[in-house]
């Protein structure tokens, strides 16, 4: 798992100088962890947690830089769509920066409300998908 947060925080927070440790929260215990990997590197994360019996929420999605546009975001999305449905989750629900907005659309989601800016600058919305 060490290289598995390694690379949430390379990708989701290293770049706008956040600590270490900003890459988790509470939830991690309680979540879906899955990981896509090439050989032994760890390529691409994604996390699912439930926020009631029927709401699932996706978090801390992230594929490699030089491994993106290769079906592996998809892949991993499919993967905690139906892991969710599995355990009875009607929608998931997440929360898109403003340059994923269009693969979560591509992926049957849609924008539910602008919600927060995170770090000052990465407007994020607030998707759906029922399942």
């Amino acid at each position: 798992m060490k290289k598995y947060y390694e690379l949430r925080w390379e990708i989701l927070r290293k770049p706008w100088n956040q600590p270490r440790g900003s890459e988790r929260d509470d939830m991690e215990d309680k979540a879906i962890h899955i990981m896509a990997c090439d050989g032994n590197k760890i390529v691409g994360v994604a996390r699912l947690h439930f926020n009631g019996i029927k709401e699932a929420q996706i978090r801390y999605m992230a594929v490699e830089e030089g491994y993106r546009r290769r079906g592996i975001g998809s892949m991993m999305l499919r993967r905690l769509e139906e892991m969710a449905k599995e355990k009875g989750a009607e929608y998931i629900i997440l929360n898109a920066r403003e340059n994923a907005v269009n693969f979560y659309k591509k992926n049957g989601y849609s924008i539910i409300e602008k919600s927060y800016v995170l770090f000052n600058e990465i407007q994020h919305y607030k998707m759906k998908k029922k399942l």
